[in-house]
């Protein structure tokens, strides 16, 4: 982490998650929507595994959920992260915020939150804007397993290193 006796520093550089207010928090969500992709998990391995189908209440759209405060009612299975989920969830993309924090890096260039401008994310390739076209709703179950995809568990070239 970077020096937490800067005054100016951003606030993500000098408190930890718990430390965070709710809007920090909150604030910290770059609006990627790899989250809200439907994940599979092996049985044998407990490898997880991705696809390119948004959860019934993602909007393919904004990448944004369609009913934010009302998720974990609607969809039971919906993870509310956490500083302790954050730490326990394999599934996390590599370019979640959260995760990134807690791992002690820093922001990358095209976060929100640094370029001052939500549109980076889709810049760096890290938005699932334009490659989600279904919901889970839209497939039946064992077709899902057709969807499985690589991207959302790496970082897009477009994102790595500098301004973009």
């Amino acid at each position: 982490m970077a020096d937490r006796n800067t005054d100016d520093a951003p606030f993500w550089r000098v408190k930890t998650l718990e430390e965070m207010t709710q809007a920090e928090w909150e604030s910290l969500c770059d609006g990627c929507g790899r989250c809200c992709l439907i994940k599979l998990e092996d049985e044998d391995t407990g490898r997880i595994h991705a696809t390119d189908i948004g959860c019934r209440l993602f909007d393919a759209a904004t990448c944004r959920c369609r009913d934010y405060a009302d998720r974990s009612k609607l969809v039971p299975d919906c993870v509310t992260l956490t500083p302790e989920a954050v730490r326990s969830l394999s599934w996390l993309p590599p370019t979640c915020a959260y995760r990134l924090l807690d791992e002690g890096a820093d922001l990358p260039w095209w976060h929100p939150l640094v370029s001052g401008d939500p549109r980076t994310v889709v810049t760096a390739g890290v938005s699932v804007r334009g490659r989600v076209h279904l919901s889970e709703e839209e497939v039946a179950e064992e077709e899902v397993v057709e969807h499985i995809v690589a991207w959302p568990l790496r970082w897009p070239k477009a994102a790595r290193g500098g301004r973009g």
